[in-house]
């Protein structure tokens, strides 16, 4: 269950409130003086606005955002898995004692998505089209996976693993904004345009200064581009920056504070910029994406997270859109 999420708070608030002079720019918790176990943490970054920092397979933060009204509670952004999403539950009715009412789909990656089953009933959604749609094929594939598997044991004679389950939300926004009253507190539920996804949404709270950018901002992280539109990323950014904003918050890495949160995404977007400039480059040389990537120079952001995992697919998808293929 979750530890001690009062001392936790308290102590996540001093961390952000010193995280630009104290600690190093970085994603890797090592590096920022962390231990695997010091997460899950939540993270108070205004009255009643919380971050929940929560270790992701690759070893970095998955982000989530609560916000806590009069009587309910705003969820943006689950964790990867049914368990990891109960945790992240489990705290937000320890912190509060109030019931989650609305839940935002930043991302539908399944590192944000993949433990939705344990939302509660009646749960008022808010997701993109595009990312409905894509719930769709992924609870189709889902089905089929589940089949084969449930067979597979049969003929086996051995005892099926347990099903993935994808939840369809039951219906999408018909707008780029929608306005909720989370009991007091406005939440603006925003799609400033693609990004690392079709249907990236993002919360904004325009009394706290706050925008929750869920996986349009990686805070230290490698470019992630498996279902990116590169050049439109740069550009939702360009819109995000433009905003009045204090605190940005990422959907990975870490949590900053008002000046160490602006710095890095501006940092952020110069690392799509410099991304998309590189694989440029190499295209119009004629290379192959793979060979590309041998002769990459990603000047700084070699050291990013994820830049040995994610480097080939940022180029692939950049190729995509130099080629008029990118759907």
């Amino acid at each position: 269950m979750f530890r001690s999420t009062r001392l936790v708070i308290a102590l996540a608030t001093v961390v952000v409130a010193a995280a630009a002079a104290a600690q190093p720019r970085t994603a890797f918790p090592e590096k920022r003086g962390f231990q695997k176990s010091d997460f899950p943490r939540i993270v108070k970054i205004a009255e009643n606005v919380y971050g929940y920092e929560d270790f992701h397979s690759a070893g970095m933060m998955t982000v989530s955002m609560f916000v806590v009204g009069r009587d309910a509670v705003m969820l943006v952004d689950g964790q990867g898995s049914p368990a990891a999403t109960q945790r992240l539950m489990d705290a937000i009715a320890t912190t509060t004692g109030k019931p989650v009412k609305w839940y935002v789909v930043g991302s539908d990656h399944g590192d944000h998505t993949a433990g939705n089953m344990v939302l509660p009933a009646g749960i008022k959604w808010y997701v993109h089209p595009a990312s409905r749609a894509q719930f769709e094929r992924d609870a189709s594939t889902a089905k089929g996976a589940n089949e084969r598997a449930m067979a597979d044991a049969a003929a086996k004679g051995t005892a099926a693993p347990a099903p993935r389950v994808v939840v369809i939300p039951p219906a999408a926004m018909t707008g780029d904004k929608e306005v909720v009253d989370v009991g007091g507190i406005e939440a603006q539920v925003l799609f400033l345009g693609r990004a690392h996804t079709g249907g990236d949404l993002m919360v904004y709270l325009p009394r706290q200064k706050i925008l929750f950018m869920s996986e349009a901002y990686l805070n230290r992280v490698f470019p992630a581009m498996r279902s990116a539109y590169p050049s439109e990323w740069v550009k939702t950014l360009d819109k995000a920056l433009a905003m009045d904003v204090e605190i940005y918050v990422p959907g990975h890495g870490f949590v900053e504070d008002a000046k160490a949160s602006r710095e890095e995404l501006v940092e952020y977007q110069q690392a799509l910029k410099y991304v998309i400039g590189e694989a440029a480059r190499l295209h119009k040389l004629g290379l192959s994406a793979e060979d590309a990537r041998k002769e990459a120079n990603w000047g700084p952001y070699k050291e990013w997270m994820l830049a040995d995992s994610q480097d080939l697919t940022a180029i692939r998808k950049v190729y995509e859109e130099l080629a008029g293929t990118l759907k």
